[in-house]
C-alpha cells in the first residue's frame, strides 16, 4: 500500500469510506467482514460520521475493529454543523467515541459549514484536541472561500485536512481549491473518488481513454480512477465498498503508477475546469 505523509502522520493513500454501511441487517455481516478485510490488507484509515445512518456506520466500525491494535488505525469522524457549539460538540464526540468503542479519534471533521461563527467552531475543536479526545481536527465540504476564512481565524492554521468530493469526472476543485491546499500544505480527503460507481461513475468508465489506460495497466477503470485521485501524494481517497473483492481492488489501485502520458491523455479526456465551479456535494 502506498503511504502518504498527512501533516506528519503516515497513513495509507487509500482508506475506507463507510457511508450507507451498518443499517441493513441483511448485509451487516458482509460489510463488517469487508471492513476487517480492508484493515488486514492495509486500508487502515477509516472515514465515518455521526450522520451516516444516524450512528449506524460508527457502530459497525466499532464492532469490526474490536481486537485490532487501536494505534494501527486512523479513525475519522464528523459532527453535524448544529453540534458546533462547545457542549453539543463534546456530547456529539462522546457519542461517536462510544459507538466506535474507542477513547479518541485521529481526526474530527466539521461536516459542512453551518451557522456557528467559524472562530467559535475552531476554538471548540481546538479545546477538544487539548483534552486528547481527538488527535487532530479538520473540515469537510469547504470551498476556497471557506478555507480562506478558516485560515483567518485564531488557530485556523491547525487544520489537518479538508474532505471534499473529488474524482476524475468531478474536477471543480482543480480550478482553485486544490492548488491552494497544496500551496498551504493542507491535505485533501477525497470522498466519492470513483463517483457513485453504480450510477454516475458507471457512465464515466465508458470513456475509451480510461478503458485503454486500464488495459495498459491490467487494471479496472475504477482502479485507474483511484490511482488518478491519489496521484499527487497528498490525497487520501476513501472509496466505499461492501465487497472484499472490490476492497482488494481498491487497495491494489494504490500501487498503480500512472505515467506522464497516462495523465496527459486523462487530462484531455476529462479536462480540468477553466473557470470557477460550484463545490460538488453528494
Amino acid at each position: 500500500m502506498k503511504i502518504i505523509n498527512f501533516k506528519g502522520v503516515e497513513i495509507p493513500a487509500i482508506g475506507m469510506g463507510t457511508w450507507h454501511m451498518g443499517s441493513d441487517k441483511a448485509t451487516y455481516d458482509e460489510q463488517k467482514a469487508t471492513i476487517q478485510y480492508g484493515i488486514n490488507h492495509g486500508a487502515t484509515a477509516i472515514d465515518t460520521a455521526e450522520q451516516y445512518g444516524e450512528g449506524d456506520s460508527e457502530r459497525i466500525i466499532g464492532d469490526a475493529i474490536k481486537g485490532f491494535p487501536r494505534e494501527k488505525l486512523f479513525l475519522i469522524s464528523k459532527f453535524y454543523p448544529f453540534h458546533a457549539e462547545r457542549k453539543q460538540m463534546e456530547k456529539a464526540l462522546d457519542n461517536s467515541l462510544k459507538r466506535l468503542g474507542t477513547d479518541y479519534l485521529d481526526l474530527y471533521l466539521y461536516h459542512w459549514p453551518g451557522g456557528t461563527p467559524l472562530n467559535e467552531v475552531v476554538a471548540n475543536m481546538q479545546a477538544l484536541q487539548d483534552t486528547g479526545k481527538i488527535k487532530h481536527w479538520g473540515v469537510s465540504n469547504f470551498d476556497i472561500s471557506d478555507m480562506l476564512e478558516l485560515l483567518s481565524v485564531p488557530n485556523g492554521l491547525n487544520v489537518m485536512a479538508n474532505e471534499d468530493l473529488y474524482n476524475i469526472g468531478s474536477r471543480g476543485i482543480d480550478y482553485d481549491l486544490l492548488p491552494w491546499q497544496r500551496e498551504h500544505d493542507i491535505p485533501l480527503i477525497a470522498y466519492a473518488p470513483v463517483d457513485q460507481a453504480d450510477t454516475r461513475g458507471g457512465a464515466i468508465i465508458q470513456n475509451d481513454t480510461l478503458t485503454e489506460i486500464a488495459s495498459r495497466h491490467n487494471a479496472t477503470e475504477y482502479q485507474i480512477m483511484l490511482a488518478w485521485v491519489i496521484r499527487d501524494g497528498h490525497t487520501l481517497a476513501i472509496p466505499q465498498t461492501n465487497s472484499q473483492k472490490h476492497m482488494q481492488e481498491n487497495i491494489d489501485a494504490a500501487n498503480i503508477e500512472l505515467t506522464n502520458d497516462d495523465l496527459m491523455l486523462l487530462d484531455q479526456a476529462f479536462p480540468k475546469p477553466t473557470s470557477k465551479k460550484p463545490l460538488d456535494i453528494i
